[in-house]
């Protein structure tokens, strides 16, 4: 409980009317002793009605409210919280809400301020933002109530208790839905390219077209319809996509509000819808973490379900990537050949490690490496240099670069493709080059 400003303006001028009075005594001018008996009257009664005020707002009822909020959330999206409100009083209480938000989760329009009617319930709403990933829990709700006089301001704290879970940024990806495939994928900046020749699979027998190659003619059908019968092929099917998710310290980059490791979750999810949709199978295996996960491969729009539950509360850790005892252990787990998508950022340390793994994995499954390429580098080797510290830091980012380089081009030699992104670019270029294989060759 706290004065409100009400009361500390009664407060003050009664002091400075006192003060006032006092110092004319003190200079021998005559004061009416009328007038300090009335100052003194009125401090004494307000001293009696601040004092009943307040014992009047202990025994006031708390004003009921619950939280609506959705049971999840997205990385980075504004929602929509909102709270309810109602109360037993048969005059208008006007009252400030602050909720107790969790860290982790940014916010605003609070503290709240809302006049609340008799007999109706208020509908009030602030904005909320998660900056991580996980779990979090709401318990409090703080109210503030002002006095039936309005001297006093008292403090309600309210065990309100609900539950979010912070999700990848999916919202995205479900948005595409509402779009036709081919046009949501080219606003995503995936370029697809030109088809070199047919896919895998029998689809259908139809009458042949302008551009058909006479490869595609079936000349038993067409000599039984006297016309032109082509094959039409569709890209092969029930395909399996495996990612390893580096999460260790090599991860913790930060480009923006998110770090590499965020991006890189979002764009394995944005990889896992189209290719999910695309009717392949679709896994997830992670190295270098606290608790190293992994989701089999499987089919169907519920796959992405299963992969969001079962990473939105991953986070990166000061371990070291080792890339040698990842790919046993996922040999061990995945005996069907698959592509692999290795999401890492691959450095120079470590570099015969990365290789010789990589190399063993190939010889059983179709090995992708997405490396992100951060971008603060490139801002420093690019920044004119002015000083012997610009000329330091400029040294050695391009030695740095040059070593990164070297690697990514051995692994290229050794037949390892890998792709060198910016983060926030990381998902169309991967779902580019997986519409790519899928239009040319089986995966």
């Amino acid at each position: 409980m706290k004065p409100s400003r009400l009361l500390l303006i009664w407060l003050a001028i009664l002091l400075a009317i006192g003060i006032v009075l006092g110092a004319l005594q003190a200079l021998d001018v005559e004061v009416p002793s009328s007038l300090l008996s009335i100052n003194w009257g009125l401090l004494l009664a307000l001293f009696a009605l601040s004092l009943l005020d307040a014992l009047r707002l202990k025994r006031l009822p708390s004003p009921r409210v619950q939280r609506q909020m959705p049971g999840s959330l997205a990385l980075g999206r504004w929602s929509e919280i909102r709270l309810e409100v109602e109360h037993d009083f048969d005059q208008p209480l006007a009252i400030q809400i602050f909720d107790h938000v969790p860290d982790g989760l940014s916010f605003e329009n609070l503290p709240l301020d809302t006049e609340l009617q008799p007999g109706q319930r208020s509908l009030i709403g602030y904005r909320l933002r998660p900056l991580k990933r996980g779990h979090f829990t709401f318990d409090t709700c703080e109210l503030n109530l002002p006095s039936p006089f309005g001297l006093w301001s008292g403090k309600r704290l309210l065990n309100i208790t609900d539950h979010t879970r912070v999700y990848p940024d999916f919202a995205r990806l479900y948005g595409g839905q509402l779009l036709a495939v081919d046009n949501w994928l080219s606003q995503l900046g995936v370029r697809q390219r030109q088809r070199r020749g047919q896919g895998m699979e029998f689809h259908q027998l139809r009458e042949f077209r302008e551009g058909d190659s006479l490869r595609q003619i079936d000349w038993k059908a067409t000599a039984r319809h006297r016309t032109p019968i082509a094959r039409e092929y569709e890209d092969e099917r029930d395909q399996q996509i495996v990612f390893m998710l580096d999460c260790g310290r090599q991860m913790r980059s930060q480009d923006g509000e998110l770090s590499h490791f965020d991006h890189a979750l979002n764009a394995c999810l944005l990889l896992s819808y189209v290719a999910l949709r695309q009717g392949d199978a679709v896994g997830l295996s992670t190295f270098a973490s606290d608790q190293p996960r992994f989701i089999a491969p499987i089919k169907g729009e519920g796959q992405l379900k299963v992969l969001l539950n079962g990473v939105y509360d991953l986070d990166s850790t000061q371990c070291s990537a080792d890339y040698p005892a990842a790919v046993n252990q996922l040999l061990a787990r995945q005996k069907r050949r698959a592509l692999v998508v290795l999401v890492t950022n691959v450095r120079d340390e470590g570099d015969e490690e990365l290789l010789s793994a990589m190399t063993q994995l190939g010889k059983q499954h179709r090995v992708l490496i997405a490396s992100l390429y951060e971008e603060r580098l490139e801002d420093v080797r690019l920044t004119p240099v002015q000083s012997l510290t610009d000329a330091l830091a400029y040294c050695a980012t391009v030695d740095y670069l040059n070593g990164t380089a070297r690697l990514h081009e051995q692994l290229r030699t050794h037949g390892v493709p890998i792709i060198n992104a910016l983060p926030s670019e990381l998902g169309a270029e991967l779902v580019t080059r997986y519409l790519a294989w899928k239009k040319s060759e089986a995966l």
